[in-house]
Formats: structure tokens, sequence, C-alpha cells
């Protein structure tokens, strides 16, 4: 069914009741909207918004093909394509030289009416979108930088523009024009080419161009892009996803990956939640600790006081704050006290996950699925006292706790399989070439545990990010959260790097508040309330940061469909399509 309207009609759709999926195509702003609107109601979205697709060229490139490259990546459709190369990176030895070229080919641009086959270039979308491109170029100039741009008719065109001579902060540089202008800008060496591509909010597309292939391959790792093109630009078929990272969206289109967008596991039961009513500016901002001290307070008292810190940085820290909750037993007796979080602690954890994060993706999958195996072996030697742990907790009985431990075992076993074996494929698409599908890392993933099956649901979301390179800020169960805190010696024990895992224990809430605000948390992922559920897909369009929520719900944490799966490694990673073309020897 095709429907014509404006953005608010977008919007009306969205959000109807009966819509169970919002695919949205367009700017990051309204992206961010369209978040917000949709949180908290079941909906299933994905977002394709803007991009700042950095071009880079290599003095080892064929100079006159990346031209031509160059001029199909930002002047195509006058240069109002979401991944439009729009930042262009020479390598300075060849940088004049570049220049000069692309300019003598703007010099033969051919610009008119849309209907004349033999033009190069039409005209803007509208009036207010072509001001919008010449307030950025007349910014540009009034900051010093050289414009360059060709005669173009009266009207709603705007010319074919070349800005050099600017800064790496400047707007023209760091927003998206959504116009046929080029910013260019000189690099030494891959790593500085690497590091000015990737300062940006955006993360939709990029190519490199160089004859180098090692060289080419090594620069398009790297990038932070959903779909990086060697030697070429702006190539699509529908068996590859497109898609982007950062503030470019979530989800992809085309390929087995964008097919996820749009199904759920056949174990889960539609979700449709009506409006929930509650002040989101109030949501988690509370603390809700208890005394600061068991032994003189009125409370049982235990031979030893134990007050377990917080874990970050491979290291147990005392919280920012002098607040702590009492855990208590089944039967309400006091087992030990535990630290609470707030907002400085989650900072301080994020920090250590994102020094921990590049070092825990470049060791090899062997390397992390052997700490991944003596996790498992150390957590199986001290099955009895986490089993005990779990019967003085919950109440449940000895065989059930003691079949808990097992498949807590299990999952970081199954987990530590898959370290190695969801790194990618070929997609089968109709370029003369070969596109390579590479499922990176998330990055840095906040986790918000359930308090059903404190342990093993721990383990299970836990194992599933750290398996696929990413580090993780876990809230472990509010109500029992000894079971994760008594992991600390078992990760002290098992060689993993100190960073990759950080445990901040206390209010769910409180706590995922911060790491949902935070914009250098990647992914939130939140099992709890369905105000929670709301929250975290409301805040996370302060980045546009992925989520993968319960709605309150819950699932079955022993169920092997329901515990672990595909669905954990999907949002676990993100897609990048690597496109090398070819044709030295046949033509395609």
């Amino acid at each position: 069914n095709v429907v014509t309207g404006g953005g608010a009609m977008g919007q009306v759709l969205a959000e109807h009741p009966d819509v169970d999926k919002v695919a949205f195509t367009g700017s990051t702003e309204i992206g961010k909207v369209l978040r917000q609107a949709t949180a908290g109601t079941g909906k299933k979205i994905s977002l394709e918004l803007g991009g700042k697709s950095p071009v880079i060229v290599f003095d080892s490139a064929d100079l006159d093909s990346a031209v031509e490259s160059v001029v199909d990546a930002i002047w195509f459709n006058q240069g109002q394509v979401c991944s439009a190369g729009s930042k262009l990176l020479v390598q300075t030895t060849v940088f004049d030289k570049f220049i000069s070229k692309l300019k003598t080919r703007l010099g033969h641009f051919r610009i008119g009416q849309s209907l004349d086959k033999v033009v190069d270039m039409a005209a803007i979308v509208d009036e207010s979108q072509r001001k919008s491109i010449a307030d950025f170029v007349e910014e540009a100039r009034d900051e010093g930088a050289d414009v360059f741009q060709t005669e173009c008719p009266a009207g709603c065109f705007y010319p074919p523009t070349l800005i050099t001579g600017v800064n790496t902060a400047s707007r023209v540089v760091m927003e998206e024009i959504f116009g046929p202008v080029l910013v260019a800008l000189p690099f030494r060496t891959a790593k500085e080419a690497i590091a000015i591509a990737n300062n940006t909010l955006y993360g939709l597309g990029a190519s490199v161009h160089s004859e180098q292939l090692p060289l080419a391959l090594e620069t398009a790792k790297h990038i932070q892009a959903g779909a990086v093109w060697i030697n070429c630009h702006n190539m699509f078929d529908a068996a590859a996803g497109f898609g982007g990272y950062k503030q470019s969206g979530f989800g992809r289109d085309g390929g087995k990956e964008g097919l996820f967008e749009y199904v759920k596991p056949s174990w889960q039961q539609k979700v449709r939640i009506s409006e929930l009513s509650f002040d989101m500016a109030k949501f988690g901002a509370s603390y809700s600790a208890d005394c600061p001290a068991i032994n003189g307070n009125g409370s049982e008292a235990i031979s030893v006081d134990r007050t377990y810190k917080l874990y970050y940085g491979g290291a147990q820290k005392r919280p920012d704050a002098a607040y702590s909750r009492v855990i208590r037993t089944v039967e309400g007796k006091v087992m030990a006290q535990i630290g609470e979080s707030n907002r400085k602690d989650v900072r301080n954890a994020v920090e250590a996950a994102a020094k921990a994060q590049p070092a825990w993706a470049k060791k090899s999958p062997f390397n992390r699925q052997q700490i991944l195996y003596y996790i498992a072996e150390n957590l199986e030697i001290r099955k009895r006292g986490f089993a005990r742990r779990l019967v003085e907790l919950t109440g449940v009985s000895t065989e059930e706790a003691e079949a808990e431990v097992a498949l807590a075992v299990a999952r970081l076993f199954y987990w530590a399989a898959y370290a190695d074996k969801y790194g990618g494929t070929v997609q089968e698409t109709q370029l003369y070439g070969t596109v390579i599908k590479i499922h990176e890392p998330m990055g840095i993933i906040g986790i918000a545990c359930p308090d059903k099956s404190p342990l093993l649901s721990f383990v299970s979301l836990m194992g599933a990010a750290i398996a696929r390179s990413n580090s993780v800020v876990v809230v472990p169960s509010e109500k029992y959260p000894l079971l994760a805190l008594d992991l600390y010696q078992v990760f002290e024990t098992s060689d993993l790097p100190g960073g990759v895992v950080n445990i901040l224990s206390g209010s769910r809430d409180h706590v995922s508040k911060y790491l949902v605000e935070h914009q250098n948390v990647d992914a939130m992922w939140y099992f709890g309330s369905q105000e929670g559920s709301k929250f975290v897909e409301h805040t996370s369009a302060v980045n546009v940061k992925r989520t993968w929520v319960d709605y309150g719900v819950g699932r079955d944490w022993t169920d092997d469909k329901q515990g672990r799966g595909e669905e954990f490694l999907y949002h676990s990673t993100q897609v990048k399509n690597v496109w090398l073309t070819m044709g030295d020897i046949f033509a395609n």
C-alpha cells in the first residue's frame, strides 16, 4: 500500500497502533524524533539516517579513475544522497595534482534541466534546501576557505562546489550539507586518514582508492561505516545490507541482515503496549539505598561485615557515594552489603570499557575463546558455592540451583564456541567482484540484567557480548546481585583483561539511566520493567544508540531457544559490507 504525504503524515503512520515495524530513511534529527515517538510501544524500528561519508585517495591510486569515482560519489543526484562522498581525503604527495584534475573535470560539467539526458547535474530539490547549501558554503568562505565553483543556470540550481583550505573542525567538514559540495583535506599517513575519516558523528558509507589492495583492505577494516567501497563508491545490491554506524542509524536494508529487522524469534509473542504514563524526567533519578552499615543499626549481627565493591578496569573499586544496600537471604537474614553506583561510577566504568575494547577486539578469536573457556572452568570449580548462594538468596531447591550453575557453565562454553564462528560471509551480489560482510562489535554495551535466573541471565548476556569483541558495563540483578559480584574472583583468575567486563551494582533503573544517556555507550540492553524499557528506548535517541529491551515481559533463561542463539549475536554485532571491484583481466 502506497500513501503519499508530508513529514507529519509519516509520523502519524509510525505512531498508528496497528503498525508493528517502522523503517525510516531521512535526516538524523527526524530519526531521533521517530525513535522517541515509538519508544515503549513494542514496535520494531530501523533507521537509515544522515552521513558525512569520507572518500580516501592514496598516492598509490589510479588518480584519473579516482577522479571519476569522486564525481559519482558527491555530484550524483546533486549530492542529495545520504551516502554522498562529501569529505575527500587525499594523500599530501598527490593532493595538489588530484585537486587540479578534479577542477579540470568540473570545468566540463553540464548543468541543466533533469529531463535533458546529457546533463551531469540538475536542480536542487527546493529553494529552502538551495539556501541551506549556500549558507554552508558562505560560512566556509568567511572562515577563509578556498571555494571553487563552476557556472550554473539561474533558478533552483547550485553549482558543483569544491572547498579546500578548511580546518577539520569546520561545519562543512563535520555536518551533512546534502548538496553538491565537496570538502577536500590532505593527510600524510594511513593512520591519519583513518582518524580524520572517523572523526564524525556519522558512519554510513566510505570509499578507499588505492592500487595496493592490502592497504585498501586494512583501511576499510578500520573505518567506522556500514558500507566501504574500494576503488568505487555508491554501489548497491539487494543482496547486501545497507545501513550505518553511530548517528547514521541502526538496522540494515537488504541482505539477510536486513531480514532480521522484519522478524522476531518464533517463541516470542507479539508485544503491544498502550500509552505508559510516568514522569520521564524523574525516572531512575533517586537512590534506594539502605543504612551504610550492618552491625550497630539493628540488623542481625554477622561474624564479619562483608561489603562488595564495584568492579571496573579489572579491579574492585569503592562506589563514589557512601551509599550501600543490605542483601538478605530468602528468610530475611543479612548476607552482605553492596555498593550503590551513581553517575560518576558509570563514567568511570565506561572509561575503563572504552580503554579496553580496542585491544580486546584485536585479540584473535582463539584467544578470546580460550579466556571464555577459562571463565567457564573456574566457575565450574566454584559451582557448589554458587549453588549454595542461589539457594540462600532465591529460595530455589538445591537441585534447581545446581542446574542453573551447570547451565551457566554450558552457556559460557556455548559463547566461547561462537568467538570464531560469526565473523561474516561473502555476499552474492550482481557486482563483478566480491562483497565481504563483516560482523563487527558494537563497541561498548550497557547491560541491565533481570532478577529471574540471576546467574544464568548475567552469563548469557555478558558472554554473548564479549565473545563478539565488545566490552560491557553490566548492572546485575537488583534483588540478587551477589551471584554476579561473586564472579570477581573468577574473572581475576581467568586472564580476562581489565575493563572488558565492568560490574556496577545498585538500582537497575538508576544506573541504566546514566548508561543510556552516556554518549560513549554504543548499545543498551535492558531487561526490567515496561517503564524502564520505554525510558531506555526514548533516551537512546541522544546518540541514536541501538537498544534491546524486553518491555517487562521477561523470558525463560533456561530454555536454549530464549537464552541463547542468533538473536544475541545479532544484537552484539553490526554489519559492515566491503565492496571489492575487479576488472583488470576481464571486463564486467
